[in-house]
């Protein structure tokens, strides 16, 4: 399959099927965090996850500690297709969340992916509403956030495990199934404001912990493997935690790592790694 002009270094427009599921090292893997930046530490890594969940920065000038959300608009673009080819290349899904501010720029990499992928790899559209969006007295206020779910041909798809209460079922018809329903593409979870039970102030900003677990009860199952490679307030470790999958935080930032590794118990097992026995 032809190469896609300004697309990343890869090898061809094929994906490694080798390593998920067989390698003895990550069957044995215990929830990990590591002081990183994510492209560098995959670049050195051949392994891979059943899952990748990521939500990136979004450059629109928040206050990280370590991180400069505000770089040139082409260096980020430029970032966002690095991130996703080299995502797909080390996980049988990608859950990527990002700002709606650059769907067209992620539209057409979306286009770049299928014509090196083809039909090896399936992307599904999908999008977080909220309520209780930023209010914008000029315009619509963004009451949305965009996520694509991008899956190898094969890889499967967990639907009962996300199932949610019908319509039918609250209104008492017949008809309903008593498992309930899958759920559509649009995901109602609120955001995580500054009252938020799930808040962390020590960092800007965060997803719903609901959110984050459907996507992981979506794609994997209890014992599977999640990377999460910007790690952040260790959202994705909590609900794996809680949904038994075993989790790799990579963060750049060492004071968010500190308080991730405080908060859930993890052991400092080099200078830039903390470990938990599972």
């Amino acid at each position: 399959m032809a190469k896609v002009a300004n697309a990343p270094d890869l090898k061809s427009g094929t994906l490694d099927q080798g390593t998920i599921g067989s390698n003895p090292i990550m069957a044995t893997m215990k929830n990990t965090l590591h002081c990183t930046s994510c492209l560098l530490w995959l670049a050195k890594n051949s392994l891979s996850w059943d899952t990748i969940f990521a939500d990136p920065p979004d450059n629109i000038n928040l206050k990280y500690q370590a991180y400069d959300d505000r770089i040139p608009d082409d260096e980020y673009v430029y970032l966002l297709r690095r991130w996703l080819f080299s995502f797909i290349q080390h996980a049988r899904c990608v859950w990527f969340s990002y700002n709606v501010k650059w769907w067209a720029e992620v539209g057409s990499i979306v286009i770049d992916l299928r014509q090196l992928f083809g039909g090896t790899i399936k992307i599904k559209p999908c999008v977080q509403t909220y309520t209780f969006g930023q209010h914008n007295q000029r315009d619509f206020g963004s009451n949305h956030r965009p996520i694509l779910r991008i899956t190898r041909r094969d890889a499967p798809l967990y639907p009962d495990a996300i199932r949610v209460q019908s319509q039918r079922q609250i209104n008492g018809d017949q008809r309903a199934n008593p498992a309930g329903r899958v759920p559509g593409d649009v995901f109602d979870f609120p955001r995580v404001v500054g009252n938020s039970k799930q808040r962390r102030s020590w960092h800007p900003t965060q997803l719903h912990e609901g959110f984050v677990s459907r996507c992981i009860k979506m794609t994997t199952l209890p014992g599977e493997r999640v990377l999460d490679p910007f790690g952040g307030t260790g959202t994705t470790l909590r609900v794996c935690k809680q949904l038994s999958r075993k989790c790799t935080l990579l963060e750049v930032d060492y004071t968010y790592c500190e308080q991730i590794a405080k908060e859930n118990a993890l052991s400092k097992i080099s200078e830039n790694t903390w470990s938990e026995e599972l």
